[in-house]
């Protein structure tokens, strides 16, 4: 599956699950609630993959947690916060990088309407 056609599906599970339980729950909620309708769907995925960093000649083990990496292509940030702020975006492009992903995804589910705050990225 091409990377847009994957995104709009994500994206598409993402609208489903905010539909039916809204805003206001914590992160795990969502993130347990999308990684089921992408299993569902036939998708492979993984949940907190942790991801080694390498600094120098030192290797830390469990360097960052992605919430769920999608068909091992597109990462995908689960937020509940006000507002994806920079930090939230220097995080995802950092996830990129490290783990050489062509895209991502941070949608924040703490929003009256799902569209509103969903924001991709894309791997240079």
């Amino acid at each position: 599956m091409k990377e847009n056609i994957l995104t709009k599906t994500i994206i598409g599970c993402a609208i489903e699950v905010h539909k039916q339980l809204g805003p206001g729950l914590l992160e795990s909620a969502y993130q347990n609630c999308l990684a089921y309708e992408l299993n569902k769907i036939g998708l492979s995925i993984q949940t907190e993959k942790a991801m080694p960093i390498v600094y120098k000649e030192i290797k830390l083990n469990h360097g960052y947690r992605i919430d769920i990496l999608v068909q091992n292509r597109i990462v995908i940030e689960v937020k509940t916060v006000e507002a994806i702020n920079e930090i939230h975006e220097a995080q995802i492009l950092t996830y990129l990088k490290l783990g050489d992903y062509p895209l991502g995804l941070i949608i924040n589910f703490h929003t009256t309407l799902l569209k509103n705050g969903i924001r991709r990225f894309i791997n240079n």
